[in-house]
């Protein structure tokens, strides 16, 4: 099938490292901004309630851009969206650390957030044709590099700033990191006529264009349930990324310029656990490490809230992000196979969806968090992965 689309394997192969790195800057660029919330709290003298508010701008900025960029990959191609959306992830991310007035914030962040929703749609739906060229399973492995990227991101900024250095140089550095890297890989990428192709060969077959050309093919059965799981699975990575920094900051007493190392944990863990996850796969059926990751997650979330130590959260961070490392590839990689529904069509779909927990559930969470608790809040989002689990064994699917 290669040869068909006058690639070669080495072709194939030099894509699958370029996506990896995308996937890389993209979990780079969002984690960056997770050791900048306390900083963001402080400066702009907000409360939980008021936070949640302006985080809500970064997750409305995705979820606005992610319909969207299913059609901009459809009419130009995954990698010049992808390009494009890093370039202004890179822009707006130092401003992230300068601006010192709530509406400009705001404003930034749902900038920030588009950029982030754009080349998420982007990445995924080159992974898709990379996987299905490549013909294995290597969609956990793709997101293994976004969570080794969230590591680079939320623990690398803050080191470089307990270094000494300037924080407005630190982000600089990430900002230009993430440009050299875009520019680098651009050429290595799948171009939108070899995208097309893959995808005729790939999704089409007897009963399948009409299907797939209907306005409403969205609203699949199984698009939306897969979407609706994404969702309670990504807003308990959001919480970790919003709010696991004012957690340990405020509850469990660390240095502001170290609270990042919560978000560090879960990443580690979370970037070990999927880059081998495609074996994990492969061994196991979907249904297992849905189920099973679910649960794990659950736990390790509880042991974090109810910890009274500060090596205990960091543990319970590290269970969840075990646990969970490896249900969205999942899902993403079920997205991409539906019958009848192009990946153009499922892909945005599962990720509007999906990204609505990482992006704008953390929002929810602020409010929670004012009314009640932060551990309270966070204890909402294990009842939630409790119900995915659930769901996922009572629905029978096996992916």
């Amino acid at each position: 099938m290669q040869a068909n689309l006058g690639l070669s394997t080495a072709d194939v192969v030099k894509a699958r490292f370029a996506t990896q790195l995308i996937f890389f800057v993209c979990g780079l660029g969002m984690a960056s901004w997770a050791p900048m919330v306390p900083l963001a709290k402080d400066r702009l003298q907000l409360n939980d309630a008021n936070l949640g508010l302006l985080l809500l701008m970064l997750g409305a900025g995705a979820m606005l851009m992610m319909p969207t960029s299913g059609w901009l990959v459809s009419r130009f191609g995954s990698r010049i969206v992808m390009a494009s959306a890093a370039l202004v992830m890179a822009f707006t991310l130092p401003l992230l650390l300068l601006l010192s007035s709530t509406l400009p914030m705001a404003i930034t962040l749902f900038v920030f957030g588009s950029a982030i929703g754009t080349i998420d749609v982007a990445m995924n739906a080159q992974g898709v044709h990379v996987q299905n060229l490549y013909g294995k399973q290597i969609m956990s492995s793709l997101h293994g590099l976004f969570s080794v990227g969230g590591l680079f991101g939320s623990l690398g900024l803050g080191f470089l700033i307990k270094l000494g250095l300037n924080p407005v140089y630190a982000t600089g550095s990430i900002a230009v990191l993430i440009v050299v890297i875009t520019g680098t890989q651009y050429t290595k990428l799948f171009p939108a006529d070899i995208e097309q192709r893959a995808m005729a060969q790939f999704t089409t077959g007897p009963s399948e264009p009409a299907e797939t050309r209907r306005p409403l093919a969205w609203l699949n059965g199984s698009v939306l349930f897969l979407g609706f799981m994404c969702f309670a699975v990504f807003l308990a990575e959001g919480a970790i990324l919003d709010w696991s920094a004012i957690f340990l900051r405020d509850n469990q007493g660390v240095d502001a310029e170290l609270a990042g190392s919560g978000y560090a944990a879960f990443s580690v863990a979370m970037a070990t656990m999927r880059l081998v996850g495609d074996r994990l796969v492969t061994r196991l059926s979907g249904k297992t490490v849905v189920v099973g990751g679910s649960i794990l997650g659950a736990v390790g979330l509880t042991v974090a809230v109810f910890s009274p130590w500060v090596w205990g959260t960091l543990v319970g961070f590290v269970l969840l992000g075990l646990g969970v490392a490896n249900v969205v590839p999942i899902f993403f990689s079920a997205a991409g196979r539906l019958p009848g529904i192009a990946p153009t069509v499922s892909i945005p779909v599962i990720t509007t969806i999906g990204y609505t927990g990482l992006l704008a559930g953390p929002a929810l969470l602020g409010f929670i968090a004012y009314q009640f608790s932060l551990p309270a809040a966070l204890c909402f989002v294990a009842l939630l992965l409790l119900a995915v689990a659930l769901a996922y064994q009572m629905n029978g699917k096996t992916n």
